[in-house]
């Protein structure tokens, strides 16, 4: 959450333009307001205003700024409420400090206090004024011990001092108004990348501003400190001292994050679903030994065959991935699989063997909750993987191994193309661990067979569109709708509810289709839809029946069904009809229509569709 963006350099570029492009595109990390903090004529100017970053450039229109050196921010509110005042960037001291920040100072109250004891006036109710004022009082000292104040050793001890005070995290951008050629970047917690240029560099919360400007980036780890300057970067950890940065090439380019001909992101990367799955797919099928390949689990196969049984934690949708991953990995695998929220599995203390595997899924690698339970996982021995998105993210960095997506850059808050992905990829997962085990050789060559064919299944899917668009319209105006799905259509229903809630604000809830007449169907009214998920399958007889005690009660019902289906029509008052599959890809199938009908009756409602109120797309806080 949030988003940082700074520059440093000679002269060559303008650091107004690339803050303000690099906030555009960190726009969908938090758009509760946004800043900028420009070095000019010996001072730092700050312009900041509460909304969208387009209401930043409307100000910078009227109130220009000049220089190569600058820090900018897009924020999503923690602490204190939404205001220009709480926007960052934030002023220590006299002005003498400027701070941008990711994450969330846990003891700020008491910083406060202890400063306000001291002085020092605070202007803002956020938890960020307390580092910029702690790092100029710290400076403060440094100078009454003699120190110069121009010297970069004595502004590297002022900030590390201030580091040693905080506790929580952050991803810091500072600059100073009496040095002004330096940028210091520090994280413990919350990602920051460095970009590298030619007598210039580059700083964000992800690589997305970068592409375009370099090629070369650093990715800092917590504890760790970057002194960044027009001549050169210098790295800093708290326990190791100087460290040589470790250089890796950015793969990614700027149009990846660009809308194209689309209207929204959100409708893009449904658009990308087909392809997302071709670059799960691609290099990962061997057809002679009928299984996956993956080269990054960095275990051997007598390791892996010790491995009796696997945890999956992970948070919203990249849970409901899980679940179907549990269903598809002990069917074909024969391994017991747990599903963890992140959240509460980093608390809890359940009693896993040493031949537990654990897998984090994640599409940013930067969800606090998923890292904190990787780290937890790994403390106690475990062999930790992470099936992730973004190349260089922590996560990725801190699993033991992993899968990668490539599913490119997921700009809207509401992830749909990684869903498809992270499905993908556990189905590929569970063929490679069966054909460790049990599944024979003919099995496995049919998964692979039916996997490559679902890009195409998926290209068709999409064809659904225009009738979800005129469904959507009849159902616009619903407060509640309930989803309903069994066997691997259950995860589906929990993320098509997620899809609604997230972006058109209505309730909804998914369920398992036979524990409605255990309480949800008492919500059943003819104001409230609900959404069956019946393909063609072993439980669409069981699901039926659900459906008609539904109708009997006069609920309003749209079914996702097969495109053979003659029954369900006479039935439902609304199909969507889809291509019939195996049953154990329906989930990349289903989805399909009900991220649409989430994406149109959110439009029809006037919501924001890639952003969402009170939403952002990497939980980086706890």
């Amino acid at each position: 959450m949030c988003g940082i963006v700074g520059y440093v350099g000679q002269g060559q570029r303008s650091a107004v333009d690339v803050l303000m492009e690099g906030l555009h595109r960190l726009e969908y990390r938090g758009y509760d307001s946004a800043g900028i903090a420009v070095h000019e004529h010996g001072a730092i100017s700050v312009r900041k205003r509460v909304g969208r970053v387009s209401e930043l450039a409307r100000l910078l229109d009227e109130q220009p700024l000049s220089g190569s050196l600058g820090i900018g921010h897009t924020r999503w509110a923690t602490h204190g409420g939404i205001s220009d005042v709480n926007s960052h960037p934030h002023l220590g001291g006299n002005g003498e400090v400027v701070v941008v920040h990711n994450g969330v100072i846990e003891n700020y109250a008491a910083l406060r206090e202890r400063l306000q004891a001291l002085g020092y006036a605070f202007r803002s109710t956020t938890d960020t004024e307390v580092i910029a004022h702690l790092i100029a009082h710290h400076l403060e000292e440094q100078l009454r011990l003699g120190q110069d104040g121009t010297d970069r050793k004595t502004i590297l001890g002022a900030v590390q001092l201030a580091l040693k005070s905080l506790k929580g995290t952050f991803g810091l951008g500072i600059l100073f108004r009496d040095h002004p050629n330096l940028l210091i970047a520090a994280r413990l917690g919350s990602p920051l990348v460095v970009g590298v240029g030619k007598h210039e560099y580059f700083l964000a919360s992800d690589a997305s501003p970068l592409a375009g400007y370099t090629d070369e980036v650093v990715y800092l780890s917590d504890h760790e400190l970057a002194l960044l300057t027009p001549q050169g970067m210098e790295f800093i950890h708290r326990d190791h001292g100087r460290t040589a940065p470790s250089i890796t090439v950015l793969d990614q380019s700027a149009g990846d994050s660009e809308l194209g001909d689309y209207p929204h992101y959100m409708i893009k990367e449904i658009y990308e679903q087909p392809t997302t799955i071709e670059n799960a797919l691609r290099g990962r099928l061997d057809d002679d030994a009928a299984t996956a390949v993956f080269g990054g689990l960095n275990l051997n196969v007598q390791q892996l065959r010790r491995i009796d049984r696997i945890v999956l934690t992970a948070c919203g949708t990249s849970w409901h991935a899980g679940l179907v991953g549990e269903y598809l990995i002990e069917e074909f695998a024969r391994i017991p699989v747990e599903v963890e929220y992140a959240s509460e599995f980093r608390y809890r203390n359940p009693p896993l063997s040493d031949t537990t595997m654990v897998f984090a899924i994640t599409q940013s690698g930067e969800t606090a909750d998923t890292l904190a339970a990787l780290r937890e996982s790994q403390r106690k021995g475990h062999p930790t993987m992470a099936i992730c998105n973004v190349v260089g993210s922590t996560i990725a960095r801190e699993a033991d191994g992993g899968i990668y997506l490539h599913a490119g850059p997921e700009i809207g808050v509401a992830s749909t193309k990684a869903f498809i992905s992270q499905v993908t990829v556990l189905a590929l997962l569970a063929l490679y661990m069966g054909r460790l085990r049990h599944l024979s050789h003919p099995a496995g060559g049919r998964i692979i067979s039916h996997l490559r064919q679902m890009p195409d299944v998926i290209r068709k899917t999409l064809l659904c569109h225009d009738a979800v668009r005129e469904i959507a319209r009849k159902y616009q105006g619903t407060e509640n709708c309930l989803y309903m799905g069994r066997g691997y259509n259950f995860p589906v229903a929990l993320e098509g509810a997620l899809k609604l809630k997230e972006i058109s604000y209505v309730h909804a809830e998914g369920y398992p289709a036979a524990e409605m007449k255990h309480g949800p169907i008492a919500l059943v009214d003819e104001n409230t839809p609900s959404v069956f998920i019946i393909p063609q399958g072993t439980m669409y007889h069981k699901v039926m029946s659900n459906l008609e005690e539904v109708k009997a009660r006069k609920g309003p019902i749209i079914a996702i069904a097969c495109e053979d289906d003659e029954q369900i029509a006479r039935i439902a008052d609304d199909v969507i009809y889809v291509p019939r599959v195996e049953e154990y890809l329906y989930p990349l199938v289903t989805v399909v229509p009900l991220q649409l009908l989430a994406y149109h009756i959110a439009l029809l409602r006037g919501c924001n569709v890639d952003r969402p109120r009170n939403l952002a797309k990497s939980v980086t806080v706890e």
